[in-house]
């Protein structure tokens, strides 16, 4: 059987997780308190129970007793019931505004501002955080993908890493996407705008994607590229960083970058990693000259 703890910062996405793993079968128990962890693992463990899966939601609602944790997770290890900590995370930036779009008051703000109350929270938590088996990061995921995500781990049984990358095309005139982590730019690379046939297309199409890919250019520049990354990821892992955002722009985030894009989101698919694809600016054009 497997036992999840479940938890992580207020507003990441703790409950809709709960709710996910309930969907695929688990028994589920939200704010259990801290001093009946235990005595709920043995009871989940007892094989009279027709309970396969159990997932328990663990969170700064426990107040003071949070700090007991520690010892209750080491008894027991030490009396062989094994658990799982699932840790729901998100940056400032995000939890302060779905806080805001919510009128929810953080359980730690005590009339202050949101973000004493959720700083406060991450120095409570942080321990739960170093001892997590698995990081989620929803700052930029959709409930679909967080789903996924969860679905991944739980269901799927994959190898998870803790890395969510996110390969973004974009228009260098529409501005640098400002969560990038590397940007790289691909204006180098044959334009099919000049094609009056192409233009309308975008990096989605064959006919573009074609152009592109077939210069000597983009083959030299997808090996180098994919295998920097293929580098550089379990290194950012290594060091704590469980989200990458890479950026590919060329002019109008419509042809060259969606193309490269597409191609880098192929090759890092291969690896053990969760990834994601999007086109910021493939649309923008239209928008633009209002066609």
């Amino acid at each position: 059987m497997r036992f999840v703890i479940v938890t992580g910062m207020s507003g990441a996405g703790k409950s809709t997780a709960l709710k996910m793993l309930e969907d695929n079968g688990f028994f589920c128990v939200d704010n259990l308190p801290v001093m009946l962890i235990k005595k709920f693992a043995e009871i989940a463990h007892d094989d009279q129970l027709e309970v396969d899966d159990v997932a328990i939601g663990i969170d700064i609602r426990s107040g003071e007793a949070l700090g007991e944790l520690t010892l209750c997770l080491e008894d027991m290890k030490k009396n062989n019931y094994n658990y799982e900590i699932l840790f729901l995370d998100a940056s400032e930036e995000s939890l302060v505004k779905r806080y805001k779009e919510t009128r929810r008051k953080h359980p730690l703000s005590n009339g202050k501002r949101i973000n004493d109350g959720i700083r406060a929270e991450r120095e409570k938590i942080d321990f739960l955080r170093l001892k997590a088996d698995y990081i989620i990061d929803t700052s930029t995921l959709l409930t679909r993908e967080l789903k996924r995500e969860i679905e991944k781990i739980f269901v799927d049984g994959v190898n998870y890493n803790n890395m969510i990358v996110t390969i973004m095309s974009f228009g260098y005139k529409y501005g640098i996407p400002r969560d990038s982590d590397l940007v790289f730019d691909v204006r180098f690379l044959p334009n099919p705008y000049y094609n009056l046939e192409l233009r309308p297309m975008t990096g989605n199409d064959k006919p573009v994607s074609d152009m592109v890919s077939s210069c000597d250019e983009y083959k030299e520049f997808m090996n180098k590229l994919s295998s920097i990354i293929e580098f550089l990821l379990p290194n950012y892992k290594k060091e704590g960083k469980n989200q990458l955002v890479v950026s590919i722009g060329c002019t109008g985030g419509k042809h060259r970058s969606v193309t490269v894009a597409n191609g880098l989101y192929n090759e890092l698919s291969k690896l053990p990693y969760s990834v994601r694809l999007f086109h910021r600016d493939i649309g923008k054009d239209k928008i633009v000259k209002g066609e």
